[in-house]
């Protein structure tokens, strides 16, 4: 939840530097040399800072990948840890748990089985109940009549939609500048920083939070993927009345894999969060999340029961 959340308010502040979205044969790519999904060609990368233009066009080709990744997301199952540590006012860890899942994709959605919970297998009442949790949701989506899939598809253009109002909202909220390279994993990368631009008045009450984060992105400098992003809260951000206050100093390093040469897909993720909920008392959480064995699910598939989904 941490990880999506942070992802969408970065890429939505970065992707709406771009202004209005060109072909990709219309830009002029900023690599190293190699072909990048899209087929056009690529220059040698240059040691120089970045100007803005070439900023903008580089993480225009970013927006674009990272949407065509969130498509490919769906052709793959994988497996993930949650570990969570819980921590006393002075940063001293009191209590963790540990999660691990496995992710599969039915009906195109992403649907996390619990397998194990601090390190443990579940026992066979909690496996079972997993499994009719499942089943359940297969059933409901074989059963699907025509008018409920529209209305759900419907809704969720209208979620997308609303995403792209707030991806032009927030046009004049960071000022982003290239601030070095670095190797990560042998791999060149371009290191882009986003500053909240002073001045800033948001139109939409959603993007107010804009003006209290800061991050990094690093993107590879062949490929125009995002390798790693790191945003920080740096002054209280509030949800709703009384309900929570997300304090200055929350953080989320979040980090992907390049998959099958075809994708480039979650890896790690950490989230150090300071929030206070309702009128309870504050807390603090670091969360490790970790994503692996992604294979590759064929979407054509038929699903009828969980005996297919496990396979």
């Amino acid at each position: 939840m941490w990880r999506c959340f942070w992802i969408l308010v970065f890429f939505a502040a970065i992707g709406s530097a771009t202004g209005q979205v060109s072909s990709p044969a219309e830009k002029v790519s900023i690599g190293t040399g190699k072909r990048s999904h899209l087929g056009e060609p690529t220059k040698p990368a240059v040691p120089r800072p970045l100007s803005s233009d070439q900023i903008k066009d580089l993480i225009q080709k970013v927006a674009e990948y990272d949407l065509e990744n969130n498509k490919k997301v769906h052709d793959y199952t994988y497996s993930e840890r949650q570990e969570e540590h819980k921590l006393d006012g002075k940063g001293a860890v009191t209590s963790t748990e540990t999660k691990d899942y496995d992710v599969l994709q039915i009906y195109g959605d992403a649907v996390y089985r619990l397998m194990a919970k601090n390190g443990k297998p579940l026992s066979e009442k909690e496996a079972a109940k997993e499994d009719d949790k499942i089943q359940k949701i297969i059933d409901k989506r074989r059963k699907e009549s025509d008018s409920d899939r529209e209305k759900r598809l419907k809704k969720e253009e209208k979620e997308r939609e609303e995403g792209r109002e707030f991806v032009r909202e927030v046009a004049d909220a960071y000022t982003f500048t290239h601030v070095g390279n670095e190797l990560i994993d042998g791999r060149d990368t371009y290191v882009i920083a986003a500053e909240p631009r002073p001045g800033f008045e948001p139109r939409r009450k959603e993007a107010r939070i804009l003006s209290k984060i800061r991050g990094k992105i690093w993107i590879d400098a062949m490929e125009n993927q995002w390798i790693k992003l790191d945003a920080e809260v740096i002054d209280t951000i509030s949800f709703g009345l009384f309900l929570a206050r997300l304090h200055k100093g929350t953080h989320i390093v979040t980090e992907q894999t390049h998959i099958n040469d075809e994708v480039w897909l979650p890896r790690h993720t950490t989230v150090h969060v300071d929030v206070r909920l309702a009128l309870l008392k504050n807390f603090n959480v670091d969360v490790d999340v970790t994503d692996r064995d992604y294979k590759k699910f064929h979407a054509e598939s038929k699903i009828v029961g969980m005996e297919e989904v496990k396979e």
